[in-house]
């Protein structure tokens, strides 16, 4: 019953970086029922006292890479913008912290998603070079040049640049 508890506790965590690999609230939504689906399946496979937030990560990122390279195969699609489907609110502050989340969201979806995955996972889930590095199944060096190419690119693209 802890994994089902922890595995519930983890989902806004799992959702986040889904949507910074996939860059769609509902390919995102998608990623992480599928993810959640495999780590039921496969929770034997889990070893108690390891981090299930990495584990699950892993998972995550495997099932992503797979759609990825399947959707390269069958070509590509033109997915719904979830930013045109929003219902207008009256509070001016509210959609200026909106449209600054959509300019950043809009950014973040033009990076390479090598560069997004690792954004994402230092920058938006806190994970260290070598648990990141260790989740993405690359060396910390490549993290941290993926990492420092998104950097620099977000900050161009949001008018940071120095």
């Amino acid at each position: 019953m802890a994994f089902e508890q922890d595995l519930v506790a983890l989902l806004p965590r799992l959702r986040r970086f889904a949507r910074g690999l996939t860059g769609h609230h509902a390919d995102a939504d998608d990623l992480c029922q599928a993810a959640i689906e495999r780590a039921l399946t496969a929770r034997q496979q889990w070893q108690v006292g390891t981090r299930l937030d990495s584990w699950m990560y892993r998972i995550t990122r495997n099932l992503w890479i797979d759609r990825h390279r399947a959707d390269a195969r069958r070509g590509s699609m033109t997915s719904i913008d979830d930013s045109a489907v929003q219902i207008a609110d009256n509070s001016h502050q509210r959609m200026e912290a909106q449209l600054d989340f959509g300019d950043v969201d809009r950014a973040m979806a033009t990076l390479p998603p090598e560069q997004r995955e690792a954004v994402v996972l230092v920058l938006v889930e806190g994970y260290s070079y070598r648990e990141a590095a260790d989740i993405a199944s690359v060396p910390v060096g490549t993290l941290t040049s993926r990492l420092g190419r998104g950097r620099e690119a977000l900050a161009t693209m949001l008018g940071e640049a120095a």
